[in-house]
Formats: C-alpha cells, structure tokens, sequence
C-alpha cells in the first residue's frame, strides 16, 4: 500500500519560493556511477537532500520519474537526427544510452528505473522533514503513442480520416483499435511540426477531461504541487485554433479544463510552462506560478528597458511569475548568460519576487546540455566563480525579507549622463516605517538591488518616496561586493542614493540606520 497521506503534510508554503528542478534518470544514473552501484530513488542519501535544504531550497522538481514509453525510445534512437546532439553530450554514446522522453508519458505511475509509489512517498516524507516541497510532471497536452489509451480509448484523442493521413502521415499515428484502424493525431504547437513521439489528447472530449483530472487526482495523492507542461496548449480558444480542422462541429466546453482540475485539486501547487502572453488567463485559472520566459528573453538580450517595462507591468501578478536563467528546454547558462556578465543576471534573477528557479548543474556551471532522451551527460568539472556566486546568492536570499517583504521596483534618474536607464533598481522592505530608527530592528530587513543590464558603465541616482529615510545616517553594506557605503539621510532624501556599477554588475545592499554621521569619502 502506497504511504500517501500516512504523514500529513504540515509544510508551510513561502512566499517567493525558491524551486531547484532535477532531471531524475540523469541524477541517479550519475549518482550510480558515483557509489558504483545501482541507485534508485529511496537510494539517495540524506546527506544529499540535506545539502538542498540548507541551499535554501524550498521545492524540489523531480522531472521525469513516470514511466517512460518503448515506442518513444524506438523513435529517438531510429533518427539519425538525434545523433549530432547525443555525440555532443555523451561521445561515444552507445544505444544502450538513449531512453524514451520524459513527456511521452506511457503511464503516470513511477518508472522501474526510478521505483515505486512506496518509494516515492518515502522520498516525499524526506523532503517534509526537511520543509522542502515536491513536485512532479503532469502532460495534459498528450501522451505516449503506447499509452494504453491510444488502444483502449481512442475517442479521447484528435483523429482524422484515411484521406488526412494519406496527404500527411508525418502528422497521425495509425492505430489498430478493437473499433478498426484509427489515426490518432500527433500533438503539436501551432509553430512547430508534430512532436512524433506522442499524441494528442482531445481536450473538448469530457471523458478526456475525467480520465486526465483521475490521473491528476491521482498524482496529487503523491506529492505537493506539478509542472503543467505546455499549459497553454489546452486553453479551448489555443486548442480550436490548432484543431479545428479536425473537431468538425464539437462545440468548445462550457469551462475551461484548468478550471475544472484545479477545482477538483484545490490544494495541488500548479507552475505552468506557458508563453505567449497566456500566462495572466492561467493565473486567473488558479495557476501559482507560471513561466516567465518574456523576462528571460529580455535580460538575455540585455534589454534595460524591457526589463523594467515587463517588471512595471502587470504588478498584480509579479509575484506568480517563476524567473529562471535555464531549465531543462533552454541552453545551458554559460552558452547564453556567459560568467562576464553572471553577477547581474544571477542577482537579478535571484532577487526579483515570484518563485526563483534553479536546474540541476546550473549552480555549478555546467556546460554540457543533456538531451532528455539520453540517460547521462559526460561529466565535467565545476566552474569555480559559478558555484562560488550562486553560493553566495542562495545564502543571501534564504533572509526573510526575501521572502516575507514586500517588493518595490525604484526610480533612478539620470546623474551626469544618460546612462541611467541601463540600470535595473529595486528594494525588499520588511517593516514599517515607524521601526527605521532602530538598527535592530533594521538588520536583514531592508535591502536594496542595483544591477547594471549593460555592457558599459552605467550610473544613476535612486529616488525613494518622501519620509523614507527617517533617521539621520545609514549604511549600505554591500552584501555581493563585501563594502559598506555611509550615506546621510538629508542626501538619500534630496538627491537620492548615487549608483554607478561596471559592465553587467550589481550591488546587493543591507540598510541599515547608524548613529555616526559618514566619514568624508576619499
């Protein structure tokens, strides 16, 4: 009998959780290789998830643990088109190392590589007792082309007619059901050919949505939250556009499918992989927390400007947002966000409200991405200045105030140039303003994030609201830089506080109030 709900769960969700995703088969198939024996899941030592915890972690995705599907397997391994990325990741890869993807689910129910019900409920009461949350995949959108569904019940699936496979059968997948041929379709984005290895559910079919909200209902039993894959996807008005052609004259639902599971799963933390600009109609839904790749796009393009218009906007929702320098669908960091310019992307990822998430190798500067149909990347050594920064972050950003304050974005203004725009400021309070004459009470409660998005010097002055400042000196201990700034308050109030940072830098300032007035600077 599955453990499930033998220990309740007593977990406290945080604000502006900080989630760290594992690429399970990968994790073990190293660890293995490590110890030189077989490692499953209940296998991993305690020491393992207590370095987690005391990262600062406050969730731990563990991508991938469903059973996996034979027929997705065939299919990577029989395209030579896999081969260049394999070569890459793994040379010398050998057949024996390729494995079916993650989100060609042939049954949610554990994979024998990774264990069992039992041993995932273990798992999940280890990382309780350390008040870390788990979270697990659910794909909505589709599954294996060997789910036993496909056979059993293709009526949940978008099919098509003898003549649409004859005109492209790189889009169906024909079956032999017990009702005769069918060709089910392959599941797809509207901008990008047919993944082939799965296929797609209907979901305007109602008995599509009770079978999947049983499966959910299900996986809910077993951990705290689920990444919806492609959330987006199963929006009605995103699901006609694509498949209209195919839907004849089903009318849409009268409700929304995220609706109805979130409905049927109220307590189930739900982060959505979604784009598009879809992502405020899913938190309306009831989404925690979805993608923010708008934001990734835009510090990737070191774009000040579009930076601080998509942190202005939609301030409602700033704190559902999950920010993120990579995870399992984009490049290895060093390839995007290089280590010259690391101090501000990781600082300003690291700080800004919403759930903070982290891949595995990504604190230590992994290079090598690993395709999710291989089991194991070759390995490589850790970049010292990445582990040492991330560090350095997470340790800062386990304070409180990052997670109980209150976030503001801050104004700066131009100060002897026009360079103030490259600058990206903004502050964490956690008390009132009748508690600011107290350092004690000031300690760890007020920080204050200047990163410069530019590769050129960029500097500025940060305007706070009037009666910010109320007693008569403060010192800004730069808590990345380890340098303490005294400014006077009758400065900070009228001019406001000077900012000048090099290249792709940033300050990580502490504030605190001071009785002594500022030294004179040199």
């Amino acid at each position: 009998m599955a453990l499930a709900g033998i220990i309740p769960s007593t977990l406290r969700r945080r604000p502006h959780p900080h989630l760290y995703e594992i690429n399970t088969w990968s994790w073990l198939e190293r660890m293995s290789a490590d110890l030189g024996r077989m490692i499953q899941l209940e296998d991993v030592p305690d020491s393992t998830w207590d370095s987690i915890a005391e990262l600062g972690f406050d969730i731990v995705w563990l991508m991938g643990v469903w059973r996996r599907s034979p027929e997705s397997r065939r299919i990577m391994l029989e395209d030579p088109a896999n081969f260049p990325q394999f070569d890459r990741a793994l040379p010398g890869w050998k057949p024996a190392d390729v494995i079916a993807s993650p989100y060609a689910v042939a049954a949610y129910v554990p994979d024998a590589r990774i264990g069992t019900w039992d041993s995932l409920d273990r798992v999940r009461n280890k990382l309780h007792a350390r008040g870390l949350a788990l979270f697990l995949d659910f794909v909505g959108n589709h599954t294996a082309l060997d789910h036993p569904w496909v056979r059993e019940h293709a009526d949940y699936y978008v099919q098509a007619q003898q003549p649409d496979f004859e005109s492209n059968p790189s889009f169906y997948y024909p079956v032999q059901t017990p009702q005769g041929t069918r060709f089910i379709a392959l599941a797809k984005d509207p901008y990008y050919p047919p993944w082939k290895d799965v296929a797609q559910l209907n979901h305007w079919n109602l008995g599509t949505r009770a079978a999947q909200i049983t499966e959910l209902r299900t996986i809910a039993s077993h951990c705290d939250g689920v990444r919806c894959d492609m959330a987006m996807l199963l929006l009605n008005d995103i699901f006609q556009n694509g498949w209209r052609h195919l839907l004849g004259d089903t009318p849409p639902p009268a409700q929304e499918f995220w609706a109805e599971a979130i409905s049927a799963v109220p307590n189930l933390g739900l982060l959505a992989e979604a784009y598009w600009g879809t992502e405020p109609r899913l938190f309306a839904l009831g989404f925690d927390f979805a993608y923010d790749k708008s934001l990734y796009d835009a510090v990737r393009d070191a774009n000040a400007p579009q930076v601080r218009d998509h942190l202005n906007a939609l301030h409602p929702y700033q704190n559902n947002f999950a920010r993120f320098l990579e995870n399992h669908d984009e490049p290895r960091r060093p390839e995007v966000f290089p280590n010259d310019r690391l101090v501000a992307d990781a600082t300003l990822m690291g700080t800004l409200p919403g759930m903070r998430f982290y891949y595995q190798g990504e604190l230590e500067g992994r290079r090598i991405r690993l395709p999710i149909t291989l089991r194991l990347a070759a390995d490589e050594p850790i970049d010292p200045f990445s582990a040492a920064l991330f560090q350095k972050i997470l340790e800062i950003t386990k304070q409180d105030v990052f997670h109980q304050g209150e976030w503001n974005p801050l104004e700066v203004i131009p100060e002897g140039d026009n360079s103030s725009g490259n600058l990206i400021v903004y502050e964490w309070r956690e008390q009132n303003d009748s508690q600011l004459n107290s350092q004690n009470k000031l300690q760890n409660k007020w920080k204050v994030i200047a990163v410069n998005l530019s590769n050129t010097p960029s500097q500025g002055r940060v305007r706070w609201p009037a009666n910010t400042f109320p007693a008569a000196h403060y010192a800004f201990h730069d808590e990345l830089n380890e340098v303490t700034y005294q400014r006077d308050a009758q400065e900070l109030r009228d001019s406001g506080l000077f900012v000048r940072r090099d290249p792709f830098q940033a300050h990580l300032f502490d504030l605190t109030a001071t009785a002594a007035a500022p030294a004179p600077e040199k």
